[in-house]
């Protein structure tokens, strides 16, 4: 595990349910942040909105960090998720030689990798929160990506949706331990950004997949719009997009108003 003390507490499992149920716990004992869980494996991994998220035993990272963000205003929390974001594509591409850039982020939670025009997710970020508000704030921050996974080991009913760091390299194997180094470092530095009051604006906003493209928010309704996404906001982390009901207009959407997001086929 990673020497730094920059992390409170880590632990690696071989198994475990969820990494963000354990650094929750972790929190709710009174551990101070900033806290990390690994696990090779998840047997009730889960993403945004409870859907699931698995993958083989060694072939993804999977890791839940824990925050007590006494030092955030509230309405700027979400930015711990933000910068875990950034943290890992920019690891990512490191590690495993890719070009700036190559690593994308779909507006709220997934990193994406795009190629003749198809975009395939290649890790899923989720953050949750308890006590924002009060003197006892604490947020878990979880992120799964795929990383050694060979792509003709991929799920038939996935593969043309999914995507790995190994598969983006050309088959070459990635280092799970130099990934987890490599993240740890930029992650610190970020944080420390925050600290002072510093986010990384523009590197988020560039990294964005979705700015300038047609969107299909999907509501927990299950009902669907199709929309112009603009830009995101890096005050309130929304996403600022056309409003169809006032020609020329704009409207901020936050993640917990729509279900998915999902890329609209149209141009």
């Amino acid at each position: 595990m990673i020497q730094s003390p920059f992390l409170a507490r880590q632990e690696r499992f071989d198994v475990v349910g969820s990494t963000n149920d354990v650094v929750r716990g972790w929190l709710a004992d009174g551990v101070a942040e900033v806290c990390l869980a690994v696990a090779d494996e998840q047997s009730a991994g889960r993403g945004r909105e409870g859907r699931t998220w698995t993958a083989p035993a060694g072939h993804a990272l999977l890791l839940s960090l824990g925050f007590r963000p006494t030092w955030l205003a509230p309405d700027r929390v979400w930015r711990l998720a933000a910068v875990t974001s950034l943290a890992m594509a920019d690891a990512a591409e490191e590690v495993a030689g890719l070009a700036p850039g190559t690593i994308r982020l779909k507006w709220p939670n997934d990193l994406m990798v795009e190629s003749d025009g198809h975009a395939r997710k290649l890790a899923g970020v989720l953050g949750e929160t308890d006590g924002l508000g009060t003197d006892d704030p604490r947020a878990v921050v979880g992120i799964g990506i795929n990383a050694d996974w060979p792509a003709n080991e991929f799920p038939p009913e996935l593969a043309d949706d999914m995507t790995s760091l190994r598969a983006v390299a050309g088959e070459r194997r990635i280092d799970t331990a130099a990934l987890l180094e490599e993240f740890t470092y930029k992650l610190e530095a970020m944080i420390e950004q925050l600290r002072n009051g510093e986010f990384d604006e523009a590197g988020w906003a560039e990294r964005q997949l979705t700015n300038g493209r047609r969107v299909r928010l999907i509501g927990h309704d299950a009902g669907e719009e199709v929309v112009r996404a603009r830009r995101v906001d890096p005050v309130s982390g929304a996403l600022v997009v056309a409003d169809s009901a006032a020609p020329g207009a704009e409207r901020h959407v936050v993640s917990g108003e729509i279900h998915h997001l999902r890329l609209d086929r149209g141009v």
